[in-house]
């Protein structure tokens, strides 16, 4: 028979095993997904997020979890969101889809690791203080959109060689980020002798009404500015674009694969790949403040050469070489 020791041990132990296996939970380090937009159109992005995680050692739900929150296009929710990760204690977590989300992350805590993926300089936004070191609980990848509206309208020139007027869609609901690439615009627009016209496009129905008086406008292009809110509505842009017939320069390559004519910028998968990766040395206890911020410096020329000739539009030589693919 068991002795009433051995059997209040046993019944004790047993009462421990739901406490050890929550114990274990709460050790599986737990990564804060805080994006911008809708998964809508980041599949790619986030696929390419968990490629880098398992380069380090880490795959989602084996050893690592993951909590992910999106804004729908609101930035406004963005620091509830922060917040709540913060009130979940996760590990580190990862700001994607503009600069709204890296700055509510740091908004919202001071102590938990913060991993961005950015397009602008995170020196001059306050978010690090080098690129060397960052000093604090953020650092990341680094990627640059804006400083190529230059070079992405010598493309189009160099495509459509009588261009004269130029088109440009903004999101208004990031107004910073609109009002610098407005800037960058007209800048070059005034070195190339064009003329830029910009058109407010936050919304699925504001698209639709830039595309109505482009219709009866009939620039010569369509410059597509850099945004998380354009990615998730590539399909019907570069869609109104072919039908429209409007020689259109998008900054990723997601919308020349969706049907757009050309995309010039940097290969946003492969900066989400590094911001993976850097996330799984966050988690393997590298110190964020002793870790440089990546600048991404790999870009890329896309043409879809279907669609140009169904604009009707002969592809130079000069440029067919230069690409670093052709879409048949």
């Amino acid at each position: 028979m068991m002795r009433r020791r051995e059997f209040i041990t046993l019944l004790g132990g047993a009462a421990a095993w739901p406490l050890a296996a929550r114990a274990q939970e709460r050790e599986t380090p737990v990564i804060g997904f805080l994006g911008a937009v809708s998964p809508d159109g980041y599949t790619e992005r986030v696929r390419a997020f968990r490629r880098g995680l398992k380069e380090a050692g880490f795959v989602e739900g084996e050893n690592v979890g993951i909590e992910y929150r999106w804004a729908e296009n609101q930035l406004n929710r963005l620091p509830a969101l922060a917040a709540d990760l913060v009130r979940k204690r996760v590990t580190v977590i990862f700001a994607n889809g503009g600069t709204a989300p890296a700055i509510a992350a740091k908004a919202a805590t001071t102590t938990i690791p913060i991993v961005f993926a950015i397009p602008e300089d995170p020196v001059s936004l306050g978010l690090v203080a080098s690129l060397s070191r960052s000093g604090a609980n953020l650092t990341g990848v680094n990627f640059f959109f804006g400083e190529l509206v230059p070079k992405r309208l010598e493309l189009l020139r160099e495509l459509v060689p009588a261009l004269t007027q130029v088109a440009v869609f903004v999101n208004p609901a990031n107004p910073s980020r609109a009002e610098f690439l407005v800037r960058e615009a007209e800048s070059a627009g005034r070195t190339m002798d064009l003329q830029i016209q910009v058109f407010n496009t936050g919304t699925v129905s504001e698209i639709n009404t830039a595309f109505t008086t482009l219709a009866s406008h009939r620039p010569d292009a369509l410059l597509v500015t850099p945004d998380p809110f354009f990615i998730g509505r590539r399909a019907q842009i570069a869609t109104l674009a072919a039908r429209h017939g409007v020689p259109t320069s998008f900054p990723a390559r997601d919308y020349v694969e969706a049907g757009g004519l050309m995309s010039y910028g940097p290969n946003i998968n492969d900066a989400f790949h590094q911001a993976g990766v850097y996330t799984g040395r966050v988690l393997k206890g590298a110190k964020v403040a002793d870790l440089p911020v990546v600048q991404s410096a790999k870009f890329e020329l896309v043409i879809n050469a279907q669609t140009a000739r169904m604009l009707g539009l002969t592809v130079p030589d000069k440029l067919l070489v230069a690409a670093d693919e052709v879409i048949e």
